[in-house]
């Protein structure tokens, strides 16, 4: 299991951008992350008052950071690195995200070459899918 300083060392977002709490699991293909939703989040003062919902784009942000971890984990000299989105597809989302939810990210790589990571990425509360997404991106010099 891996914490927010191990977490920081790879990931270049910082606070209110780092979206990835917990590292659960992880291998070459394969990797878990945890993202606890509290009522904090500056976003739900305006998404939507009285009515608080994640906003989707931050949820597969979330699954975007926890997929970096993953590429960012496997590189040589990964702090002279950025990962950047370089395509989002098939994107689903199932169910709200809301308050007191725990986000369990699931992220397997489908494909690299070179700079390029083809990462597929649900995001569960619970046992449902609350999103998913394929993920594209392009690992670059700093």
């Amino acid at each position: 299991m891996l914490f927010i300083d191990q977490i920081q060392n790879l990931l270049p977002h910082r606070y209110p951008f780092l979206l990835v709490d917990r590292i659960e699991e992880i291998s070459e293909k394969k990797i878990i992350g945890i993202k606890n939703v509290s009522i904090n989040e500056e976003f739900f003062q305006g998404h939507y008052p009285g009515h608080p919902i994640m906003p989707g784009v931050l949820i597969v942000e979330a699954m975007a950071q926890v997929g970096g971890f993953l590429m960012m984990n496997d590189l040589e000299h990964p702090e002279e690195k950025l990962p950047f989105f370089a395509g989002i597809d098939k994107t689903r989302f199932r169910r709200p995200v809301v308050p007191g939810d725990q986000l369990r990210i699931v992220a397997e790589m489908l494909k690299s070459r070179g700079n390029i990571f083809k990462i597929s990425a649900k995001a569960y509360v619970e046992e449902q899918i609350a999103a998913e997404a394929e993920l594209l991106f392009s690992i670059q010099d700093k």
